[in-house]
């Protein structure tokens, strides 16, 4: 029984999106021939995939299965592919990227024109969100994540290290006063990113602490809190790369800048596969390039 790659790589988007006419679309299909192929796909297997309604789609037992075997199958597909002559191994076709709102928005978005005219054979899906996504039910190529990785079934590639630090306005500053230690902080006003209490300072001779603050403006957007901060509202441990030009412009200051905090990762993370294809690489290594070691964000805010 030969399978028609289309149809295979046709059911996986159908997955991903729980859209018979959305993924259709992306392979030039009408709605009914979307569904023929599907039909086809079941009838070669000998088993229904798919329960289909007006109102959603969902996999099968047998689809479930299925569909782990049909990502490894595309994912062979295109390893034969790259293997066989320096054409074929080309980035190229559609690459699906996950990042979050602020951080695309700021840092992937500004780059997307030099990146497609280094690879003209690739396109860019960008799909920016701040929920996680599950990179194999979305079909997502490539995520960026900030933070430890959680998830086994995925590698990560660091890009960038990503540093918090403690600012604040100057007019904050200047009514409320400069905290001269860490404990300084439970005495004031701080901008609490939701998943991110207590806050985790390093002290001189290494040691960590951990200080719960309190404040009355919390929110779970990194983004609303530096225009917090700016507004005067209080204290916000934040990502240089969030609240770098406030800092270089003067309008935040850093707050007990002797003590380090904890600092994170930004990666570049995909599904375990041992074939990376060429458009993912290809992904990785300029925001590789483009960031490293030492962002440019980080320069002139030590």
């Amino acid at each position: 029984m030969a399978l028609d790659l289309t149809d295979v790589a046709l059911f996986v988007r159908v997955c991903a999106t729980r859209n018979l006419s959305a993924a259709g679309r992306e392979f030039g299909l009408s709605p009914a021939a979307s569904s023929t192929r599907m039909a086809q796909l079941e009838k070669q297997l000998g088993a229904r995939l798919l329960h289909r309604t007006t109102r959603q789609i969902t996999l099968t037992q047998d689809g479930e299965v299925f569909l782990e075997r049909a990502m490894a199958l595309l994912d062979a597909a295109e390893q034969a592919s790259a293997a066989v002559g320096h054409g074929n191994a080309q980035p190229q076709g559609l690459l699906r990227v996950a990042a979050s709102v602020t951080f695309g928005r700021l840092y992937i978005v500004p780059e997307v024109a030099q990146f497609l005219e280094e690879h003209p054979g690739v396109q860019l899906d960008l799909r920016l969100s701040d929920s996680t996504h599950d990179l194999a039910a979305d079909g997502i190529d490539v995520a960026i994540r900030i933070g430890p990785l959680r998830d086994s079934a995925l590698v990560a590639r660091p890009l960038a290290p990503s540093k918090l630090v403690l600012c604040a306005s100057p007019e904050y500053l200047r009514q409320r006063g400069v905290p001269q230690q860490p404990s300084d902080l439970l005495q004031h006003e701080c901008l609490v990113l939701q998943a991110m209490n207590p806050w985790r300072l390093r002290e001189r001779d290494g040691g960590e602490l951990l200080l719960r603050v309190s404040g009355r403006f919390r929110s779970d957007n990194g983004e609303a809190l530096r225009d917090a901060a700016i507004a005067g509202l209080g204290i916000s441990l934040s990502s240089t790369w969030l609240v770098a030009e406030q800092l270089r412009s003067g309008a935040l200051v850093r707050v007990l800048p002797g003590y380090q905090t904890t600092d994170s990762v930004i990666s570049a993370v995909y599904l375990n596969r041992r074939f990376l294809p060429p458009k993912s690489q290809a992904f990785i290594d300029f925001f590789s390039r483009r960031f490293g070691p030492e962002p440019y964000w980080d320069e002139g805010i030590a």
